[in-house]
């Protein structure tokens, strides 16, 4: 992106769909617990069901760039909790 000669924007994404309730999962198993013991749920702040699907679009960025996602949502989850972990010790 940064050696493109015409500047442009680019999402940069996987394309694949994720709950906040998958992240929770993935990120709380990785530490040995169960999120629903953890987390509270306020039902005010849910986002109504017609918000329709969120995913990121990388095509324009893997034609142009040739740029491909390297870590996956799984991967990425476990970083970001070893990530906090180290910080906290």
């Amino acid at each position: 992106m940064l050696q493109s000669d015409t500047p442009d924007d680019y999402i940069l994404a996987t394309g694949v769909t994720h709950s906040i309730r998958d992240f929770l999962d993935l990120a709380f198993r990785h530490v040995g617990l169960d999120w629903k013991e953890w987390v509270e749920i306020d039902a005010s702040l849910i986002r109504p069901v017609d918000v329709g699907l969120l995913v990121g679009d990388p095509s324009k960025a893997r034609k142009s760039l040739g740029w491909e996602a390297q870590v996956s949502f799984e991967e990425l989850a476990k970083m970001m909790v070893d990530s906090r972990l180290e910080r906290m010790r």
